[in-house]
């Protein structure tokens, strides 16, 4: 079954449930995880949904902003509430929809999992600002204001504020405390919710948290526009709400065929997209396209610089296989932790995609099979931080990073995030394809080349459809090391295990015959040739399995807001940041690494011929061009990595 989910979907599939409680333990470096119950089989999500409409009372409230707005906001309180028994208040803010609307009409699923329903929290659901049913105008990544003149100055941070100032004073049998927390676009709302956050939030886990729509979320990776997945989820989302209604205006996208890479291709030049399909009807469409580069526009969406001044606790999470936002969970958890110096924070980065921790049992993707439910592991440990922080229950066993070692499979403890004790080592490409942490010797400015067509750009899934795939970041790499317009380059087999854990940086000296490129470098773990195979499963004896992958524009090579065109046949250096990772490359794999310059269409096509506005590039200005990678004479293109000792030997970083 192919999982494929867009942000509406995700909406609602973030409240699916998987129950099943374990004891993770942090006083050792490895975290082991053993399940204690599990969930009865014969709870449907009927039985359910039966449970909610029984045991909850459902109401609807116009809540007052500081500026008069009203915002809709939909609350579910446990029936045995009174003045004996009062409950916390667990709220989500979301740009989706509260739905369904009306009092008798009643959500299936309030909590994460069932477990927050049998325990009893007061569920409040919250239309934000200009969505649905909220009165006010709609602001994608609305910017923080730090310093508020009066009343007129909303954001997210003070909307939060004021809905949990009015539930306190206003919902009955409320214990007085608050947690919030939220997927993807909920998850922004909850990092937002947190800033100079009201005395009554006691948790907030922003999970999957949107933080710089530029730098790494969602729409671009390094400023390469993730084409795909904008046009597919702003072509529903991006339609304007006039008024407040409870009618979700998004009715999808008629593409016309079955495959995203035909649509995008003969879609042609970005500029195509408004003549063809959208007719300006789609604002913030207009304005992705009216900014390319990282101006005082994307500056000010970023909400990392802002996340200050917060006092509850903090549980950020994220997938290593999320394809939409992995730079949010670790830049967040990273923001929090540098300005907010004492405060309870924690990492739970696990082997997922987008919401997998909740969609899924979290046991495969793509072509890697973690061999357990690594979900029912995550699931208990955030139930009992709300627990914890909300109603007095036994503190959770969590380091300050907990984290799934992928290839090894298993959970791990740290101190810190990244771990304190790695080692920064250069992988550096050499002659015949190899690849080693001995630096070249070569004298010469030796140099591999391919040439990059954009009317043939390379996929980055052999997945056929037209919704963005969130099952390429774990898929076998076979397909695209045979093309001509991909490097490809492997250590010799490993002799014992190595370890990966924390952000990577790729060092590329590259040139061009055109004047503008894409460089796309993926981090890859080789099978040996040979593996046991049980019978009736596909034999993976030398696959290539994608562990991490990132693009970068080279016209941002001395900083993302200010581009400049590639000087012909010139050596350039090439610097880019790429996501951490936390992957152990087993004794008898190899570690590989791909370099292209084009993921079609995950990222849209470089013209190679440099123009200011890249979006605004004509159909004449896709064309050919030869890139050479540099490996010799000084000019040592590499990717910096970070080696974590092994467990099993303290001497495996020397």
């Amino acid at each position: 079954m192919k999982l494929r989910f867009s942000h509406h979907a995700l909406a609602a599939l973030c409240w699916s449930a998987f129950s099943l409680p374990v004891l993770a333990s942090s006083a050792s470096v490895v975290v082991n995880t053993t399940s204690l119950a599990v969930q009865d089989e014969k709870e449907t999500a009927a039985q359910r949904a039966e449970y909610i409409r029984k045991h909850y009372t459902k109401y609807e409230y116009r809540i007052p902003a500081r500026d008069g707005k009203l915002l809709f906001t939909s609350v579910y309180v446990p029936n045995d509430a009174s003045a004996s028994k009062r409950y916390p208040i667990l709220l989500v803010r979301t740009p989706y929809t509260v739905a369904p609307y009306g009092t008798d009409k009643y959500k299936s699923r309030l909590g994460p999992t069932f477990d927050y329903e049998k325990e009893g929290f007061i569920f409040a659901f919250q239309d934000v600002r200009g969505k649905n049913m909220s009165e006010g105008e709609f602001v994608n990544m609305r910017p923080h204001i730090s310093k508020k003149m009066g009343k007129n100055d909303v954001d997210e941070s003070s909307d939060t504020y004021d809905s949990i100032d009015w539930m306190i004073k206003n919902l009955p049998a409320n214990n007085g405390k608050v947690g919030q927390w939220g997927i993807s676009y909920p998850g922004f709302y909850t990092s937002a919710g947190a800033i100079d956050s009201h005395p009554a939030l006691k948790a907030a886990s922003p999970q999957a948290p949107i933080a710089d729509w530029f730098r790494g979320d969602d729409m671009h990776r390094n400023g390469a526009f993730n084409v795909q997945l904008a046009f597919s989820f702003f072509s529903g989302f991006g339609k304007p709400r006039p008024l407040p209604t409870d009618v979700n205006n998004d009715r999808g996208f008629d593409w016309g065929v079955p495959d995203a890479y035909q649509f995008f291709l003969e879609l042609g030049s970005l500029a195509n997209a408004n003549t063809k399909y959208f007719k300006n009807e789609i604002p913030f469409w207009n304005e992705l396209m009216a900014h390319p580069n990282y101006d005082s526009y994307w500056q000010a969406k970023n909400l990392l610089p802002h996340l200050k001044n917060i006092k509850a606790a903090v549980m950020t999470v994220g997938g290593w296989y999320d394809t939409e936002d992995l730079y949010g969970p670790l830049q967040t958890y990273k923001a929090i932790e540098k300005n907010n110096p004492g405060i309870n924070n924690t990492l739970v980065i696990g082997p997922w995609v987008h919401g997998g921790w909740t969609s899924t049992t979290g046991e495969k993707i793509g072509d890697a099979n973690f061999g357990f439910k690594t979900s029912y592991s995550y699931q208990p440990i955030e139930f009992a931080f709300f627990k914890h922080h909300l109603k007095g229950g036994e503190k959770p066993a969590l380091p300050e990073a907990w984290i799934f070692e992928t290839g090894a499979n298993r959970w791990r403890g740290f101190d810190s995030w990244p771990p304190a004790n790695t080692q920064s080592k250069s992988l550096y490409f050499q002659a015949d394809g190899k690849l080693s942490f001995s630096m070249p010797q070569d004298s010469s400015l030796s140099f591999d080349e391919y040439v990059s067509d954009p009317a043939k750009p390379v996929p980055y899934t052999t997945e056929i459809g037209n919704r963005w795939s969130n099952q390429y970041v774990a898929m076998d790499q076979r397909f695209a090391s045979s093309r001509p317009d991909v490097l490809t380059y492997q250590t010799d087999v490993l002799e014992r295990d190595v370890t990966f854990a924390g952000p990577l940086e790729a060092a590329l000296f590259v040139s061009t015959t055109g004047s503008d490129a894409d460089f796309v470098v993926k981090l890859i773990d080789v099978n040996p040739n040979k593996m046991d195979t049980v019978a009736g499963e596909v034999n993976r004896g030398a696959q290539q399995t994608l562990v991490r992958g990132e693009p970068f524009r080279a016209r941002f090579r001395d900083g993302f807001e200010h581009p400049k065109a590639m000087q012909a046949n010139e050596v350039h250096q090439v610097k880019f940041g790429i996501n951490d990772v936390m992957h152990t490359f087993k004794r008898g794999h190899r570690i590989m690494i791909q370099v292209q310059s084009s993921w079609f269409p995950f990222i849209d096509r470089n013209p190679q011929k440099y123009v200011e506005n890249i979006y605004q590039a004509n159909d004449s200005d896709f064309v050919k061009a030869n890139h050479r990678l540099y490996r010799g004479a000084g000019k040592l293109s590499h990717l910096q990595v970070q080696v974590l000792p092994a467990l099993d030997d303290s001497q495996h970083s020397k």
